[in-house]
């Protein structure tokens, strides 16, 4: 628990505020007792109305000056706990942004969400507890324990009786307890999981008519998680009647013990009542301790989940190389072969070796399932390498400083991902400084400038969650705009306009061809008719570099790329007929 607790040494002047005025509340609660006494033997009893007016004011001071502690100590323990719980979840939300998609992948959407919410504010409820329960319930224990024995020496053996029994309870309770918060918070991650899955699928979920079906997938884990909680809360619940059975008990022996001294005439009644809300304290502050040591619990079940994302270092490291080359724009496999980690399969790409110059239109076409995701990839270090070397402007990838790296390169991933902002915010993502009209230019580029000017607000359009107030073609479009607003040196389309119209894509071909000309262009596609006008294309089959060359050349010489354009070709002209 030190790495993920160590968060709070930053803010150890709050850390240690919030207890000095605790210490304040609970030394108040202390005096009240024997100032109630003294009220009720030499006031009352007595019938001294001066007594019991400058004695009641004594505890009406006590009262509020304690009130303050606690209130100050609330505080102060309010503001150190969140401000832990705010480093600790904005350092664990970096650390996940800095993996690579296999390491992301090991941990689950939907148990990295719970890491980063319902585990740190687990660590957060505990820092707000033990920074003023520990120092409470110590010193209501301590404290306790020394004015009963000041009061009577006997009150003693009912406490020595009655804490050992306590302290067996909560330790087998909690011994039994423990595991269990830690697969509590692994139902939480699949509870998690199912709805990422649901709510980001919802479409084909009800395209399916699968509702009842996912329905129940939801429901199973949301049993399996509320069973195990109960488990939990069922065992965790045996500690409070107990304590309480054992408090009344010592109360009523006090008040047994306390009645035969008072007959006897050794001890006052307002003594008897000062030791009874003392006893009283001091089992109080045994069922806090229990409190806190579940908390403890499910504290360290967290702790150490969150522990397993800070010290997840990332797999794709920075190799130190800040970019600055004297070529720009090209880009280099040699003998490259690649297997996704921790994944008992062939290789996905076997020595693969080509090379793409400066301002050159490369696509890269093969069947489904060959590669062609995999080897792109591999440019701007999702993956790396399993053996071979990929270059860009002539340096290995592995020696560049990661972010170095990926400015050179825009990327338009498979599936058009787009944010809950303004259109123009979308396409900035590719340049936070880009102006307006740069903006304007790249939706032009993209074929985009049409539909955006139809929207209401234009570029300054809401796009909803996900972007599901648009068509897939619309989607795709914006990303590609977005990575042409970057500037890029390469610029790799990943199957990226697969939702567009053949108008359309070939506009986009053309418009690329005319204002980028200086950048490289790489593409993955589908469609024969998308690449035919490519400087070259490399042709994957089956992981293996089939050909590289020009559209006419394929035709001439590689069966593969052949076989590929009749098929497409011959259900063209089917359609067509």
């Amino acid at each position: 628990m030190a790495k993920v607790f160590g968060y709070l040494k930053k803010y150890w002047y709050l850390a240690l505020l919030s207890p000095l005025f605790m210490i304040l509340e609970v030394s108040m609660d202390l005096l009240q007792p024997e100032l109630m006494s003294r009220i009720v033997d030499d006031g009352v009893l007595g019938q001294d109305m001066e007594i019991i007016f400058s004695v009641g004011l004594k505890m009406l001071v006590t009262v509020f000056i304690g009130c303050f502690g606690g209130v100050m100590s609330g505080v102060f323990g309010t503001m150190a706990s969140q401000k832990f719980s705010r480093d600790l979840r904005k350092d664990a939300f970096r650390r996940v942004m800095s993996m690579s998609f296999q390491q992301t992948d090991k941990f689950t959407c939907g148990s990295l969400v719970t890491r980063l919410t319902n585990d740190i504010t687990a660590c957060q409820d505990f820092v707000n507890m033990a920074l003023r329960m520990v120092i409470r319930t110590g010193m209501q224990f301590i404290g306790g324990i020394f004015m009963v024995l000041t009061i009577n020496v006997t009150f003693g053996l009912v406490l020595l009786f009655t804490l050992p029994i306590q302290l067996v309870i909560i330790i087998l309770v909690l011994k039994k307890g423990a595991p269990l918060f830690g697969i509590v918070q692994s139902k939480l991650d699949r509870v998690n999981s199912v709805v990422q899955e649901n709510v980001s699928g919802a479409r084909v979920v009800k395209a399916y008519t699968r509702e009842e079906y996912e329905a129940e997938r939801f429901s199973r884990a949301n049993d399996d998680l509320c069973s195990t909680n109960l488990r939990v809360q069922k065992l965790m619940a045996l500690l409070m009647p107990i304590m309480s059975i054992l408090m009344n008990a010592s109360v009523l022996a006090v008040i047994y013990i306390g009645g035969l001294q008072t007959a006897a005439a050794e001890l006052e009644v307002g003594k008897i009542m000062a030791s009874i809300t003392y006893i009283t304290q001091i089992l109080m502050s045994m069922m806090m301790i229990g409190m806190l040591f579940q908390q403890v619990t499910r504290a360290m079940a967290s702790a150490k989940r969150i522990r397993e994302i800070l010290n997840t270092e990332p797999a794709i490291t920075d190799g130190g190389f800040d970019g600055k080359t004297a070529e720009t724009g090209t880009v280099e496999f040699r003998g490259v072969s690649f297997r996704y980690p921790n994944v008992q399969a062939n290789n996905v790409l076997n020595d693969i070796s080509f090379r793409v110059s400066k301002g050159e239109r490369v696509a890269i076409l093969g069947a489904t399932g060959c590669g062609k995701t995999s080897l792109v990839s591999l440019i701007p270090r999702f993956y790396d390498a399993t053996e071979g070397t990929v270059l860009v402007d002539g340096v290995d990838v592995k020696e560049y400083d990661t972010d170095a790296l990926r400015k050179k390169i825009g990327f338009v991933l498979q599936k058009a991902e787009l944010f809950s902002e303004t259109i123009g915010q979308n396409i900035r993502w590719g340049d936070a400084d880009a102006s307006d009209e740069e903006v304007r230019r790249a939706a032009e580029i993209a074929q985009a400038d049409g539909f955006i000017r139809g929207f209401t607000d234009g570029y300054g359009e809401m796009i909803t969650e996900k972007g599901s107030s648009l068509s897939g073609g619309q989607k795709q479009r914006l990303s590609i705009a977005r990575a042409i607003a970057k500037k890029p040196e390469i610029l790799v389309f990943d199957d990226s306009m697969s939702a567009l119209d053949l108008t359309t894509d070939a506009k986009l071909q053309k418009a690329l061809r005319e204002n980028l000309g200086d950048t490289t262009v790489i593409m993955i596609a589908q469609r024969v008719a998308s690449v035919m006008s490519a400087d070259r294309i490399a042709v994957i089959d089956g992981g293996r570099l089939a050909a590289f060359d020009s559209h006419e050349n394929l035709l001439r010489n590689c069966p593969v790329y052949r076989d590929i354009y009749n098929s497409q070709m011959r259900e063209g002209d089917e359609r067509v007929g």
